[in-house]
C-alpha cells in the first residue's frame, strides 16, 4: 500500500505473508497484523480478482485467528491495542474495522463522520479529549442471541478475557459495566457480520480495557471508544444516525434513529438530545429533513423528482453583472415585483421577479461599491429605492422609470452597512441607515435631510433591519461587532428615550451564547418577529414586544457557520419559512419555525444574499442573480 492505494498485485502476495506471519510467536507479529488491517480496510483498494477470491479469503480467515492471538498474548500499549482490535474486526468480515482509517492519531484529528443519508461530513474535533469518567449515554443493546457467527470462530478467548469475574472492579469504573456485557456477547457471537456497528464497537473498547497497556491509558482509551458507541446528528440533513454508521464507507443496514436519542453534534462536541429526522417526502409534515440541489436549471427534491426552475436574471447590455453584493425586492402598485441588485461595478439593475428579464439598467452609476439597498414605499404610493456605498454614498431611484431622484450624495466613514425603511405614527416612512462606526441615520427621502439619529453608545454596526409592529409603527433592530442586539425606537426624538423598544431578554441570549451577526424581519400571518443569526449557524427568533424569544430556535451547523445571511416569508396557507445560510458558502438551510421541519438547498454558486418575493427564494452570488421556488411547482 502506497499513500493509502492498495496495489493490485496485493491479492497474490498478501495470502503467503499471512501464512508465514501465523507461524511466528503471537507478541511478534502485533505490528504485522495492525498493517494488514490498514490495507484491507483503505479507501482506495482494487475489486479482489476472481481468481485470487477464495485464497485470500482463507488467508482473512487464517489472519483473524492468528491476530486474535495476538491480541491475548501480549501487553500492547492502548493506541496499538486499539488498532490491533479493529484489525481482527475487519479480518472477520465486520465493516466496524474501517473505523481503523479514522482512529489513526484520534487526539490530532478528532473524529470526521460521513453521512449515509447525504455523505456530508460532520466533524467533532474534541472527541477524544475528555476522558469520560461516566457513560454519556446508555450502553447499545446487546446483540441477537441468534446471531451467531456460523462456521466457527476465534473470540472464545476473548469473551473469556472480558467475563465479570475476570476483570478487577476498577478497570473502567462504574457505569461502564452494561458496555462490558456488550462486548462480551458479540465475542459470544464470534463477531457476527450482522451485529450492530455500536456493539462492535464496545468490544473494541472492552479489549482495550483488558489489554492495553498502561493501565491508566488503557481505561481512558477504552472508554474514549465505548463512546464510538453512540450517535451523532448530521448538520446538513439533521439525521440522527449511529457513530459507527458515519465511520464507514457504505454501512450494511444503515438507517437514521426514528426517536429522540442523545447525539453529538458538530458544534461543540457536546452530547446533546437531537430529535432525528425521519425521512419523509417533499412536502410532508413534521421533523423532516428534505433536501434539495441544483440541477442546471431545475431544483431536484431528495427522492430526485423536481422540484420546480430556477430562473436566473439576465445581465446588462454592457456586459455581465458579475458579483451581487445587495439586493432588495420593490413591489410596485399594480405591477409584478421587481428585483433590484447591484454589486462592484456601482450599477443598479432591475429585474422582472417572474422570468428574471432584465427591466432597467438604473442611471446615471453609483460613485462606488454598493453594499446595502432597501425599498421604500411612501405613503402618497409611490415606492423608491434607496442604495449605498462603501464610501459613503446614499441614492435614491425611481424603480418605475430607471431614473434616480437625486444624484448620491453623503460621504460617511466606513460606508454604509445596512438600510431598511421606517413607518413612524405621523405617517411618514423614513430611510434608516447604519455604518460601521455606529452612525445610525433617520433620513427624510423627500428633502434629503437628516432628521434624527439612533444608536446613541455608538456601537459599530454590522446588521439591521426594521420591524413592524403595526401600520404606523415600526421598530429598528440592529446587530453590532460585538453580538450584541440593540432594539430602538425610531419615533422618539431623544435617542436616550426607549419609547416602545424593548430589549431582547438578556438571560435568553446568555443562555444561549447567542452572538448575533445578522439581523432581519421575518413576517408570520400574525405579526413580524425578529429574526437574529450567529456565526456557529444558529438562528433564533423573537417577540419584539415582550423581547422574549419565541420557541427553540434553529441549532448549530457547521455546513451554514460563517458570516449569516438570513431572510424569511409567509407563504400562501400560512406557512413562515426562514432561510438561512453563510457568505461564500454553498449550502442553505430552509427552516419552518412551526413544525421544525429543515429542508436543505446545495447551490453551484457562491453565496452572497438573500431575498424572498412572495414564494420566491431571490439569491445574489458571485457571479450574478437567480430564483428558486419554496413551494413544489
Amino acid at each position: 500500500m502506497d499513500e493509502g492505494i492498495v496495489s493490485d498485485g496485493a491479492y497474490a502476495a498478501l495470502p503467503h505473508l499471512v501464512e508465514a506471519a501465523a507461524t511466528l510467536p503471537p507478541g511478534q507479529t502485533v505490528d504485522f497484523w495492525v498493517d494488514l488491517g490498514f490495507i484491507v480496510t483503505a479507501d482506495h483498494r482494487p475489486p479482489v480478482p476472481a481468481d485470487l477470491e477464495a485464497g485470500f479469503g482463507a488467508a482473512l480467515r487464517l489472519a483473524e485467528r492468528a491476530a486474535v492471538r495476538s491480541l491475548l498474548a501480549a501487553d500492547t500499549p492502548a493506541q496499538v491495542c486499539a488498532h490491533l482490535a479493529l484489525s481482527c474486526v475487519a479480518f472477520a468480515g465486520h465493516y466496524a474495522g474501517e473505523a481503523l482509517g479514522q482512529l489513526l492519531d484520534p487526539r490530532e484529528n478528532g473524529l470526521l463522520l460521513v453521512c449515509p443519508w447525504c455523505e456530508s461530513d460532520t466533524e467533532i474535533p474534541e472527541f477524544f479529549v475528555v476522558d469520560p469518567a461516566s457513560p454519556p449515554f446508555e450502553a447499545p443493546a446487546p446483540p441477537d442471541p441468534a446471531l451467531v457467527r456460523q462456521g466457527g470462530h476465534p473470540w472464545a478467548e476473548v469473551a473469556a478475557a472480558l467475563q465479570e469475574e475476570a476483570l478487577p472492579e476498577e478497570i473502567l469504573g462504574e457505569g461502564w459495566e452494561p458496555f462490558l456485557r456488550v462486548a462480551r456477547e458479540v465475542a459470544l457471537a464470534g463477531v457476527s457480520p450482522d451485529i450492530t456497528g455500536q456493539a462492535v464497537l464496545c468490544l473494541v473498547g472492552g479489549l482495550v480495557a483488558v489489554r492495553g497497556v498502561p493501565q491508566r491509558d488503557a481505561r481512558e482509551s477504552a472508554r474514549q471508544l465505548m463512546c464510538l458507541s453512540g450517535h451523532f446528528r448530521c448538520w446538513d440533513c439533521e439525521r440522527t444516525w449511529t457513530i459507527a454508521d458515519g465511520l464507514a464507507a457504505d454501512p450494511d443496514g444503515a438507517g437514521p434513529e426514528r426517536s429522540a436519542t442523545q447525539a453529538w453534534t458538530d458544534s461543540d462536541g457536546a452530547a446533546a438530545t437531537a430529535e432525528p429526522a425521519a425521512p419523509t417526502a417533499p412536502g410532508g409534515t413534521g421533523r423532516a429533513a428534505t433536501r434539495f440541489r441544483q440541477d442546471g436549471d431545475r431544483v431536484l427534491a431528495a427522492d430526485g423528482t423536481p422540484w420546480g426552475r430556477t430562473a436566473v436574471f439576465s445581465d446588462g447590455a454592457r456586459g455581465s453583472s458579475g458579483g451581487v453584493n445587495a439586493l432588495a425586492v420593490v413591489s410596485l402598485p399594480g405591477r409584478p415585483a421587481l428585483v433590484a441588485g447591484a454589486g462592484d461595478q456601482g450599477v443598479v439593475r432591475l429585474w422582472d421577479v417572474v422570468d428574471g428579464r432584465l427591466v432597467h439598467d438604473l442611471l446615471p452609476e453609483h460613485p462606488d461599491r454598493i453594499r446595502s439597498m432597501t425599498s421604500l414605499p411612501l405613503p402618497d404610493g409611490r415606492v423608491l429605492l434607496a442604495s449605498g456605498g462603501d464610501k459613503g454614498t446614499i441614492a435614491l431611484w425611481d424603480p418605475a422609470t430607471g431614473q434616480p431622484v437625486r444624484e448620491p450624495a453623503g460621504e460617511w466613514p466606513g460606508g454604509v452597512t445596512g438600510m431598511c425603511a421606517a413607518t413612524v405614527p405621523d405617517g411618514r416612512t423614513l430611510l434608516v441607515t447604519a455604518t460601521p462606526r455606529g452612525a445610525v441615520r433617520l433620513w427624510d427621502p423627500d428633502t434629503g435631510e437628516c432628521v434624527g439619529r439612533l444608536n446613541p453608545y455608538g456601537s459599530p454596526i454590522q446588521s439591521i433591519a426594521a420591524v413592524p409592529l403595526s401600520a404606523a409603527r415600526t421598530l429598528i433592530a440592529a446587530s453590532d461587532t460585538a453580538g450584541r442586539v440593540h432594539v430602538w425606537d425610531p419615533a422618539v426624538d431623544d435617542p436616550w428615550e426607549s419609547g416602545a423598544a424593548v430589549q431582547l431578554n438578556a438571560r435568553a441570549l446568555a443562555d444561549a451564547d447567542h452572538r448575533a451577526a445578522a439581523v432581519a424581519a421575518v413576517p408570520t400571518p400574525d405579526r413580524t418577529v425578529l429574526a437574529t443569526a450567529d456565526h456557529q449557524g444558529v438562528v433564533m427568533l423573537w417577540d419584539l414586544t415582550t423581547g422574549a424569544p419565541i420557541g427553540s430556535g434553529l441549532p448549530a451547523s457547521t455546513g451554514t457557520a460563517g458570516p449569516p445571511v438570513i431572510t424569511g416569508t409567509t407563504l400562501h396557507g400560512g406557512r413562515t419559512i426562514l432561510v438561512a445560510g453563510t457568505r461564500h458558502g454553498h449550502r442553505l438551510r430552509v427552516w419552518e419555525p412551526e413544525s421544525g421541519e429543515v429542508g436543505h438547498i446545495a447551490l453551484d454558486v457562491a453565496l452572497t444574499c438573500l431575498a424572498t418575493a412572495g414564494a420566491d427564494l431571490i439569491v445574489g452570488h458571485d457571479r450574478g442573480v437567480l430564483s428558486l421556488p419554496l413551494t413544489r411547482q
